[in-house]
């Protein structure tokens, strides 16, 4: 490979890295800035639809444009994601309601269901095989740091600047991944033309979005046994099933069954799963605790997560360079159980539990975790050529994206209904606890602010923390449940590695692959 094809590989990959961090960035970015977001712009009943409008857009658009870059083309569906994301970014920005919000949020979201997925099968399509561990680790790192850098961001801007630059922050970001994709990466692929699963593509989007909004909204806004939620779980199942049948008639399913034939995009595929659901909560409840629990600052709880961001890191490059030397499953058996014990050891904090050891818990939690940002996303892709990388990656990338949705709101759900009751063990004959409910977890979390801590009563306060850190840790032992199951499920993987060509060797693609996919 020439130096200048070097350099110009290297700013495909600068770009690539980009488009993932705004991405996988956004969401937890907008999180530490809803209390001031909806202070600012009102409608708290409605605050759900900011969550809600991103992440039913994204997971819906991951499979579907994933089956179009594997028809069409990467470059033209990686552009037209970041131009969408940056259109919603800048709408964002000038929101003036939160049902405004909300939608621009929504467009925010189709753009972002490009991003991540495409930006991995680029990755694979343009790097030698010899290089794909230690590549699929950076890119592994790059998602998991951005996700956890998210809420220390947003609480640093919202503190400091604005809560609309959480938006905007994006724009300088995304202009240079924009730029540097258009200018410097060449697909050198041939595609061909086939039919759109529009069908599929409907019911899918039609079963996320009600199931999205009856996890949202059931338990706050209207019983779990009322006519709206069940009616929204029924819709969900209807359409779902819908879904399942039309993919085994359509010529070109978004998602393919045939792809779940190979053992190890199976089970990688459901491994993804729930590493999310159980990882996503440390990521949203940690600073929970540590500015509920300890009283610091939103942006101290969002520096607390710094020990498992550099766990994580770590771990998805070793991952990613022991790809060559040992099995996928080798790897994530060792990464599955050392996260289990972490998550163990987070289930065991309590008030008392020093900064120091809740960091030492932290690491081995992230580290755990960071193989699967990088080996996960390879070992889905290993049996697939050029043409089905993208509907692998973006299934895989749906799939993770579905357990961290669905993990964080049945976790929450779970944390709520604790605090409520141990809140109402903590304060019963008493007439409760000042301005907190137990319930409302926005409400608690204000409680918990410095301004309003100063105003409560010791004892009192001691009563609150009590409650607050013991629902946490509760949650926590809980989240051993789909930690556990990603243990088993990485058991079922195979002996398959990623295999380096010999010299003059030609991969096992459907047609020979060239050295890489951009310069011509």
């Amino acid at each position: 490979m020439t130096v200048q094809r070097k350099s110009r590989l290297g700013l495909v990959i600068t770009g690539l890295l980009l488009g993932i961090f705004v991405a996988a960035i956004d969401n937890t970015i907008v999180a530490t800035a809803m209390g001031t977001i909806v202070s600012d712009l009102g409608g708290m009943e409605k605050f759900v639809w900011v969550t809600s409008a991103y992440l039913v857009t994204e997971m819906a658009a991951m499979p579907i444009f994933g089956k179009l870059s594997d028809m069409y083309g990467r470059k033209r569906f990686f552009i037209l994601g970041i131009a969408l994301f940056l259109l919603g970014s800048i709408l964002c920005g000038t929101a003036n309601s939160i049902v405004e919000l909300s939608i621009y949020r929504a467009i925010q979201g189709i753009g972002g269901g490009a991003l991540v997925p495409i930006a991995f099968t680029v990755m694979f399509d343009v790097i030698p095989p010899e290089k794909r561990g230690g590549m699929g680790g950076l890119f592994g790192a790059v998602f998991g740091t951005s996700s956890l850098f998210g809420p220390l961001l947003g609480a640093y801007i919202t503190d400091y600047i604005d809560w609309r630059w959480i938006f905007y922050i994006n724009l300088p970001i995304g202009l240079i991944a924009l730029g540097l994709i258009v200018f410097f990466y060449h697909e050198s692929m041939e595609h061909s033309k086939q039919k759109i699963d529009w069908w599929g593509a409907a019911t899918l989007v039609g079963s996320i979005i009600c199931l999205m909004f009856a996890l949202e909204l059931g338990g706050q806004e209207y019983a779990w046994d009322s006519t709206v939620i069940i009616g929204l779980f029924a819709a969900a199942a209807v359409l779902m099933a819908i879904f399942l049948y039309v993919e085994t008639k359509a010529e070109e399913p978004i998602i393919s069954y045939a792809m779940f034939k190979h053992r190890l995009f199976a089970a990688s595929t459901l491994a993804g799963l729930f590493y999310g659901a159980a990882f996503i909560t440390f990521a949203m409840y940690i600073p929970i605790y540590v500015q509920g629990v300890t009283g610091g600052s939103a942006t101290n709880s969002g520096l607390i997560l710094l020990p498992m961001t550099l766990g994580s890191v770590v771990a998805a490059q070793v991952g990613g360079f022991s790809a060559t030397k040992t099995s996928y499953r080798n790897i994530m058996i060792v990464s599955a159980v050392i996260f289990v014990l972490g998550t163990f050891l987070l289930g065991t904090i309590t008030p008392e539990t020093t900064k120091l050891t809740l960091t030492f818990y932290m690491i081995a939690a992230g580290f755990g975790v960071g193989f699967s940002f990088s080996v996960l996303g390879m070992a889905a892709i290993h049996h697939f050529d050029m043409r089905q990388r993208g509907s692998a990656n973006s299934t895989m990338a749906f799939v993770r994206s579905l357990g961290m949705t669905v993990g964080l709101t049945v976790f929450g759900i779970i944390q709520r209904n604790l605090l409520t009751s141990k809140m109402n063990d903590a304060f019963a004959g008493t007439g409760g606890a000042p301005g907190a409910d137990g319930g409302a977890f926005g409400n608690t979390r204000e409680l918990l602010s410095p301004e309003k801590r100063a105003a409560i009563p010791p004892e009192v306060m001691d009563k609150i923390v009590d409650s607050l850190s013991s629902s946490i840790s509760t949650m926590f032992l809980w989240a051993l449940i789909p930690a556990g199951l990603a243990l088993v499920t990485v058991m079922f993987m195979g002996n398959s590695r990623l295999i380096i060509p010999g010299k003059g060797q030609k991969e096992k693609e459907g047609k020979p692959q060239p050295e890489w996919s951009g310069g011509h």
